[in-house]
């Protein structure tokens, strides 16, 4: 019986699932069978949980400010220590689902289980090793790291010196980067975007999520540029999809106005620049994919720290109205791309496109040093 890994993951945000999947991917990649993604939050209270998802979403994109008090709040000391106690029905379903599954380490990419497992071991009822995926970048509240864990995973450098300036163990504090899909480790080298020196047409990816602040008005500003080639993905939003659609039908140059997709990847490995809100997983992809980022919009707290992250490293811009995205498209276009090819170059020594075989080789590592076993041929698997 191969030994299981139970990957803990949270509907709030994109970043959570994303890395939690693309994480047990690695691991199930060579050896199938062995991570299982839960998701405690949804089985346990499936009906609250969508209410709270739904104000959740509701603060970040409609209240802002208000988001930016609230994350404050849970940074302080205690906070988890509080809360604690109204997780009472998933703390149960977390330990029947540990004694059903009898995982040999625990991966979370979300950090409310920290708190829940420290719990668990405190009452003598669960003890099994846990490793933190951090999903955020600088601006990383105090929630992943207050209740201990056998490891931290930390998607850069700068986010690893906020931690250990926050007094976390550097021994345990690992730059791995942060866990994405495998295709763009698969198609490094096979799959790219012509090159702008060579006098090719730009392309803009523009990903439209709920809650995007002016996204036709940016929308119809891109399709006006006729030099450029434009994807835009608008979600489920069939109205502005069909809009767009009508805006396009008369365009010089290529425009495919998109829907729900699965093919972010790809795209962001196609195209020159990605314009999107900074959430944690689109960041860190654009960043796997080398894909320079114009960043529209910024929710308070967590996503801040995705774009002082490009804007530190000079690996994208910030451009909060549509009349500013196009200037900063433009100047970057310039020239035949001098602009852009400094992002691009930024984001070289930033891609860690391997990051969740890293991640997996190293939690399995650790089981195999802690049981005294070599289990050689599952380590080798994820190498």
């Amino acid at each position: 019986m191969r030994p299981r890994v139970l990957i803990m993951t949270a509907a709030y945000g994109e970043g959570h699932n994303a890395a939690a999947h693309a994480l047990a991917t690695a691991f199930n990649e060579d050896a199938p069978g062995t991570a299982v993604v839960v998701d405690i939050f949804a089985l346990s209270c499936p009906r609250l949980n969508s209410f709270v998802r739904r104000a959740y979403l509701a603060a970040i994109n409609g209240t802002p400010r208000l988001w930016r008090h609230v994350y404050a709040w849970m940074d302080r000391p205690g906070f988890m220590d509080r809360g604690i106690g109204m997780l009472w029905a998933q703390s149960r379903m977390l330990e029947s689902v540990i004694l059903r599954e009898g995982p040999v380490a625990i991966c979370s990419t979300f950090p409310a289980y920290a708190a829940l497992l420290q719990k668990l071991a405190r009452e003598g009822r669960v003890n099994i090793p846990h490793f933190n995926i951090v999903t955020d970048s600088i601006s990383i509240n105090s929630v992943w790291w207050r209740p201990g864990c056998d490891g931290w995973f930390v998607p850069n450098e700068d986010s690893a010196e906020v931690m250990r300036a926050a007094g976390v163990d550097a021994a345990r504090l690992h730059v791995s980067g942060f866990p994405v899909t495998p295709y763009f480790r698969k198609n490094e080298g096979i799959v790219g975007r012509p090159s702008l020196a060579g006098g090719a047409a730009p392309r803009v990816l523009y990903i439209i999520n709920s809650g995007t602040q002016n996204a036709e008005a940016t929308a119809r500003l891109l399709l006006a540029e006729d030099a450029w080639e434009l994807t835009c993905t608008v979600g489920r939003d069939e109205s502005l999809r069909r809009t767009l659609l009508s805006a396009a039908a008369n365009r010089g140059r290529r425009a495919d106005i998109l829907g729900w997709t699965d093919r972010i990847p790809e795209l962001l490995m196609t195209h020159h620049v990605v314009v999107s809100k900074a959430g944690g997983a689109t960041t860190q992809e654009a960043v796997a994919a080398r894909c320079p980022m114009v960043v529209n919009q910024v929710v308070p707290g967590q996503e801040e720290g995705n774009c002082e992250l490009l804007l530190r490293h000079g690996a994208g811009a910030l451009a909060t109205s549509p009349e500013t995205v196009i200037a900063t498209l433009r100047a970057a276009f310039a020239d035949r791309g001098i602009g852009w090819e400094s992002w691009r170059a930024a984001l070289e020594p930033m891609a860690r496109p391997d990051a969740a075989r890293t991640i997996a080789a190293h939690v399995l590592a650790h089981v195999n040093r802690a049981a005294g076993e070599s289990n050689a041929g599952l380590s080798e698997a994820v190498r």
